[in-house]
């Protein structure tokens, strides 16, 4: 896989495009950090928390997000992330979130930068697995989408994501929750379940043969799950999701399906450094359903979900999601899986995310942005391949042109 990779016919100019896209999305979140690091007048309580406590499991200490975690974290002085409501916590163990998510955060710190690097840097080492989630995933959308709709997919899909508001400063802001490892996670689960069971088609022997996208998927659902406990709910979609590619195989989508949520288990239960009893808690006390139907009554769910997918998400959708709705509604050539699938997904996410007003994050509707950003691509990928392809090219760039140059001129104003 190596060597094919390392090929030089790997590297060609979509490649090259999609690689330098990436490097300026890249550069938006490392002068957002820089920027931060030059305003901040004291260390973010929910940022430091979470290093902090993975750095003390990580020192064989207490297991982070349990009862003994959260009790020393009194002794270091350092402010309450729960006082401020981004840490919901029953029985002394954190609801939301696994110790993954603080291993993760505090992993970068593991090599005690400040004996060797400039103290200038540090908070670029500090924000490094979240700058890696965001250039990964950003990898993985062009990937889906180019395989998906051609090349024009995969720069639709890409430049959406790139210069989206939302998934810059996720990465790059000290305020966030750190969520792009979820999303990431989230992602790779539902497209690995359908590159996964489109390979049934193949009369093979089913797990020998696809241990590697078996361990993709349990490893995707790991991270999902394991950054946000209510994202385990996509181990239940994606069941009938691949039952939908591949029906002729029931059996065997059952037995990819049980072992990829098996290494998902056993990935988990490393997180808590295989301490059965603090594991065990910590599965009863996680909130794996977090849905409060008397949301969707009222009004403030709904604005803040245009708000925070439109106006911070990604403000090119609020022109780019109707027109491609409307082209799927109304043009059978647009209703295919590859389209629908990513928009059923987008719409799970979103009404888990209006079901869930007091989660203390974005991780459902960073969720639901990727799907849409897939699901436009298509639908505009389509449009492309139409008479009508000169004014849908030219209604795009400007559109997309547009976004960035605002965007760009967004960050230059923060110095």
């Amino acid at each position: 896989m190596l060597r094919r990779f390392l090929h030089t016919d790997a590297f060609r100019p979509p490649q090259f495009a999609a690689a330098a896209l990436l490097m300026i999305y890249l550069l938006q979140c490392v002068w957002l950090v820089r920027v931060q690091t030059l305003h901040a007048s004291g260390p973010d309580s929910d940022h430091a928390l979470r290093i902090y406590q993975g750095l003390e499991q990580w020192n064989s200490g207490a297991i982070a997000g349990t009862p003994e975690s959260l009790r020393s974290e009194a002794a270091t002085g350092l402010p309450s992330a729960g006082r401020a409501g981004h840490l919901r916590v029953r029985d002394g163990y954190d609801q939301d979130r696994s110790p993954l998510y603080y291993l993760v955060a505090a992993a970068p710190l593991l090599v005690r930068p400040g004996s060797w690097m400039p103290e200038s840097l540090q908070p670029l080492l500090a924000a490094s697995p979240s700058l890696f989630f965001g250039v990964m995933l950003g990898g993985s959308l062009w990937y889906v989408a180019r395989r998906l709709y051609g090349n024009a997919g995969g720069y639709i899909a890409l430049a959406l994501y790139c210069f989206s508001p939302a998934m810059i400063v996720n990465v790059a802001d000290a305020q966030s929750l750190g969520e792009m490892g979820a999303v990431w996670g989230a992602f790779g689960t539902v497209f690995t379940a359908i590159a996964v069971a489109h390979t049934l088609y193949a009369p093979r022997e089913v797990v020998l043969w696809n241990w590697r996208r078996i361990l993709l998927l349990g490893l995707s659902l790991a991270l999902a799950a394991g950054n946000q406990f209510s994202l385990a709910a996509l181990a239940v979609v994606i069941l009938p999701l691949m039952s939908w590619v591949a029906p002729v195989r029931p059996r065997a989508v059952l037995a990819i399906w049980t072992t990829a949520v098996a290494v998902a288990m056993v990935l988990l239960f490393a997180a808590y450094f295989f301490e059965p009893a603090l594991f065990r808690q910590g599965m009863l006390h996680a909130r794996w359903i977090d849905f409060e139907p008397a949301a969707f009554g009222i009004s403030v769910s709904y604005r803040n979900a245009v708000q925070t997918i439109f106006v911070k998400g990604s403000p090119p959708l609020m022109l780019a999601l109707p027109v491609a709705l409307i082209a799927y509604l109304g043009w059978k050539r647009t209703r295919y899986f590859g389209n629908t699938a990513p928009l059923l997904i987008a719409a799970l996410m979103l009404t888990l995310a209006l079901g869930a007003p007091s989660f203390p994050g974005l991780g459902f509707h960073l969720t639901t942005l990727m799907f849409l950003f897939v699901f436009v691509a298509g639908v505009f990928a389509d449009l492309l391949e139409t008479p009508q392809r000169p004014l849908v090219t030219a209604a795009l760039c400007g559109l997309l042109s547009g976004s960035a140059i605002w965007n760009l001129s967004q960050l230059a104003r923060l110095m």
